[in-house]
């Protein structure tokens, strides 16, 4: 499975001394764009095909909390995908020191055609990056994002 480790820094924390709930979704989104880097898609190769990643609604479960300087795993699991690769659906699970579940952060996203500015299917390589990783427990195939084909 994808991961990556952090430590929790001074600038993730709310006013109730924990992480806030905005850091949880930097990391996440830092892991997903870690993970395309990882697949040779780094942010140049994203521009030059004037294509990126968007997400359309992300979805936040809390467990535990995390605190300053805590030391943090998170983790990259597909847990839907359209038959095209049009729509994903990502899960980053943040884990504390010891291995619990601290959050769960699933993300509804597909890919945008940075000139037309639509929803476009990925090209073939990021598909096939796509699909090297691992997948959820509830993986589901979700519909398409391109219109006539839902």
């Amino acid at each position: 499975m994808y991961s990556k480790a952090f430590i929790a820094g001074w600038g993730d924390m709310d006013s109730n001394a924990h992480m806030r709930n905005t850091a949880f979704l930097d990391r996440a989104a830092d892991v997903r764009m870690m993970f395309f880097a990882d697949s040779s898609f780094e942010m140049k190769a994203f521009a030059e095909r004037r294509l990126g990643p968007v997400i359309a609604k992300d979805e936040i479960a809390y467990f535990r909390e995390v605190g300053l300087l805590q030391t943090i795993t998170v983790t990259l699991q597909l847990a839907g995908l359209a038959a095209d690769g049009s729509r994903f659906l990502m899960r980053n699970d943040i884990l504390g020191a010891t291995g619990k579940l601290c959050a769960r952060i699933d993300s509804t996203g597909g890919w945008l055609d940075l000139a037309s500015r639509r929803l476009v299917a990925p090209p073939p390589d990021l598909l096939a990056a796509l699909a090297t990783l691992a997948r959820s427990e509830d993986f589901a195939e979700l519909p398409s994002s391109l219109r006539g084909e839902n």
